[in-house]
This record gives C-alpha cells, structure tokens and sequence, in this order.
C-alpha cells in the first residue's frame, strides 16, 4: 500500500520533507524515489527541489524491489555474530563494501550472498548493507538479513542511537585530550573524488579522544556522531591531522601501509527483533598493530 502523508507543519524541499517523514529513507533515497517517478504532491508528480507547503498530500508509492543479479562468492567472512536477523562481520582492510561500476565483483556483499540470504530493500547492488565503509577501512559493520531488521537498523542509524567507534593514527601530536569536530561535509567542488568541508554540507560531528600520543603522531578513539561519507578521514584533516597511509586526504609522505589506518573498533545497536543492546568489539588488523608496536621504539620519524 502507497504511504500517505497529508502536510501540516513539514515545509521545505520535497526529498527533505520525504526523508523526515519516513525515518527509514535517507534523503538521497527520497531523492532517487522522487526523480523515478514513484512520489506524487496532489496527484502530480514534482522535482526534488518542490517546496512543499502546508495541506499538500504526498503520496510515496510502493517500490517492488530490483532482482538482485549478484554472483555470490565463496569468499572467507570473519563473522563476529550472526542470527536469524542480523550479521555482524569484520571486515578486511582492502574489500570493497558492495559492487560498483569499478568493482563488479570480489566485494563483501558477494561473499555474504554466498553465506546468507539478505535483505532486499538498499537497491540491486547493495542488499543487506545498513551501513558502509571505505575499501582501506577496516572493521564491524552490521548487515541485514530480512527486511525487517533492515528497516529497524536504518531508524536506528538515522536516529544516531548507534555506537561507531574507531582507531585511527593520524599525523602530528593532538595536544588536546579529547575534542568534538562539528563541520559540515559534502562533495569537494574542486574534485568530485574528495568530500571537504563546505558551507552547505550535510551536518557531520566527529568525538575524538586521545589514546596514545608518539613524536610524530597520535593514536585517537573516533565515535560518530553522524556518518557522512569518508567523515572521520575529513574531520582530521580538517583540524591538522589527517590519517596515516589516507591516500586521499593525507600527505605524501607517511607510512606505508595498505591505505588508511583506520579500523571500525566498536559497534553497538539494539537488536532488530528482540531490542537487546549488543555491543561488539573486532582487534585491530595485524599490520595496524605492527605499525604501532614499531611507532613504540622507534616512532619511524622518517618514514
């Protein structure tokens, strides 16, 4: 059945409103949903940009969802936990969250179709994935298996009820035992690759705490607050301080390694089905531990 909304006090753009309404659609999916024609205002259809007023009626038409066409992939899985609902894995440093148009195949979502059925209402290409994150990150992410749960871990996500916490090492000694980077983000309008610091981003807040401080670098807890796209690797570059190995945002020289040095420590969520809060904590990856033990005699001042 088509969702029904009459208007009473929600104005703004129409992709907005849509995403204020249902707490489960981000507003980029409002935007897509509205742009393929399955949202009408008063029986017609608008842009995404359509100022919504007061008693207009939005009416959000049931979206069958694609047939996923993925090859799964009998590829290992560092599962942490897993039921009839949700999954939560490790994921290495290197593998690509879901299929892209550079990378077809080989990604998480490949070898969790092999694993599992998912759920299906993210899109062809990225079924069961609540959340992601970047290929050279690495770390828990929790993945759905029905659509259910999916839509009870997106409110979760978008309510920030959830806990995300990270490691990272950074560039330079943070002098600050702990600090709140509240900086919008959006895309870098110099390079389309890059997101930065713009007036009009999205709103995004960073919590930073230190751990261990090395004579060239430091050792941080990151917790989103928000999770905008490459949001932490922004933030610290934005204050100074941008990550070791960040190919991206961080300078030439570093030490090397197999991209950024920064692992999803820690995830928190309340179960979909039975509303546990369940907490989950993943060891940092070999090279991450290696990197720092090394930092520890020697702190590799040249590297």
């Amino acid at each position: 059945m088509p969702k029904q909304f009459k208007i009473t006090t929600e104005t703004g753009r129409l992709d907005k409103v849509i995403s204020q309404l249902d707490s489960t659609m981000s507003r980029s999916q409002a935007k897509k949903l509205i742009e393929d024609g399955n949202v009408t205002v008063n029986g017609g259809t608008e842009k995404p940009k359509y100022e919504v007023k007061v008693s207009d009626t939005i009416l959000i038409h049931d979206v069958q969802p694609k047939r996923i066409d993925l090859t799964p992939e009998n590829i290992p899985l560092d599962i942490v936990y897993e039921d009839n609902d949700v999954i939560v894995v490790n994921k290495p440093q290197g593998m690509v969250v879901h299929p892209s148009a550079g990378h077809p195949d080989h990604t998480l979502v490949n070898a969790l179709l092999y694993h599992s059925p998912l759920s299906s209402i993210n899109g062809e290409y990225r079924p069961g994935i609540v959340h992601r994150v970047d290929k050279d990150t690495s770390g828990l992410l929790m993945v759905a298996k029905n659509n259910q749960a999916h839509q009870e871990l997106s409110t979760q996500l978008k309510a920030q009820k959830n806990l995300r916490q990270y490691v990272a090492l950074v560039h330079g000694v943070i002098k600050e035992d702990s600090g709140v980077i509240n900086a919008p983000i959006g895309r870098s309008p110099r390079d389309r690759k890059k997101q930065a610091i713009v007036a009009d981003g999205r709103p995004a807040i960073t919590h930073f705490t230190v751990v261990e401080r090395f004579k060239h670098y430091t050792l941080v807890n990151c917790r989103l607050e928000t999770g905008r796209t490459h949001q932490i690797r922004v933030h610290m570059q934005y204050i100074g301080h941008p990550l070791v190995g960040d190919p991206l945002y961080g300078p030439k020289k570093t030490i090397k390694g197999h991209g950024q040095f920064l692992h999803a420590q820690e995830l928190g969520f309340e179960h979909p089905k039975t509303h546990e809060l369940m907490i989950f904590t993943a060891p940092l990856p070999p090279i991450f531990e290696k990197t720092l033990t090394t930092l520890r005699s020697t702190d590799l001042s040249e590297p």
